[in-house]
């Protein structure tokens, strides 16, 4: 069994955070350790109340972790600057793992799950990870990169710009796109980059969740020794096996 690493933010319901990554790795056959940066108070109608956990106990927390023990990193959301910083300080010790980013900036109903700078330490520090692989969606890749809006025609484009801060591999979603969802990869293949597009038959119904389904669901093939384009379809299609349920 491989171990994910989940490092974010609880959810009471557990349909987001680290508790759906729990979930999770007992469905993929995964051990899931935990980190948790923050404690959210939220439901149906949308954040209510966030407390981000003190930096000497998420340092704590992330100097217990078995780390021989892990072969991935899944980071969920991250509350300010400083949890930000310390996480990559803390990703950036381990290069031979793969840390799949979800830069979860809101929650699904609305409300915001990180404090102001958050954004910026984003760019510097997480961005810059040669051992991290980024899965915005287009409105967080908007963010990002300080663009209003992402089209289904510039999500490669703005792929390989996110790419260029220095990650190994960028998945931008377009689940929020009209139509069929698209994602796009993009990642550094020795030489050259290399771009591929996903596309599948939208499943009727309003979701919640997907986002962090998609990165455990990388991590956990990675974890397992997946290549990056496999882990993506693996955690393609756990996705839409939960959505499929759901319906």
């Amino acid at each position: 069994m491989r171990a994910v690493l989940s490092i974010g933010t609880t959810h009471p319901w557990n349909i987001a955070g680290v508790g759906l990554d729990i979930q999770l790795g007992q469905r993929t056959g995964n051990e899931v350790f935990t980190v948790v940066a923050a404690v959210s108070a939220q439901d149906g109608n949308g954040v209510r109340a966030l407390h981000a956990v003190d930096l000497a106990t998420v340092r704590e927390e992330l100097r217990c972790v078995p780390w021989p023990q892990i072969a991935a990193i899944r980071v969920g959301a991250l509350p300010s600057a400083e949890h930000v910083a310390l996480v990559a300080e803390h990703i950036a010790m381990h290069p031979r793992l793969n840390a799949v980013l979800d830069p979860v900036l809101t929650a699904s109903p609305g409300g915001a799950l990180v404090s102001a700078g958050t954004l910026e330490a984003m760019r510097e520090r997480m961005m810059r990870l040669e051992n991290a692989i980024v899965t915005p969606n287009l409105a967080e890749a908007g963010a990002i990169l300080g663009r209003r809006s992402i089209e289904r025609d510039e999500m490669d484009e703005a792929a390989r710009a996110l790419l260029a801060f220095g990650l190994c591999a960028v998945v931008l979603t377009g689940g929020h796109l009209d139509g069929d969802p698209r994602d796009v990869l993009v990642e550094r293949a020795r030489d050259r980059i290399r771009s591929e597009t996903l596309v599948a038959p939208r499943i009727p119904g309003a979701h919640r969740g997907t986002g962090c389904t998609l990165a455990f669901g990388m991590a956990a093939a990675l974890a397992d020794g997946a290549s990056i384009g496999d882990a993506l379809r693996s955690a393609r299609a756990l996705v839409r096996d939960r959505l499929g349920e759901a319906g």
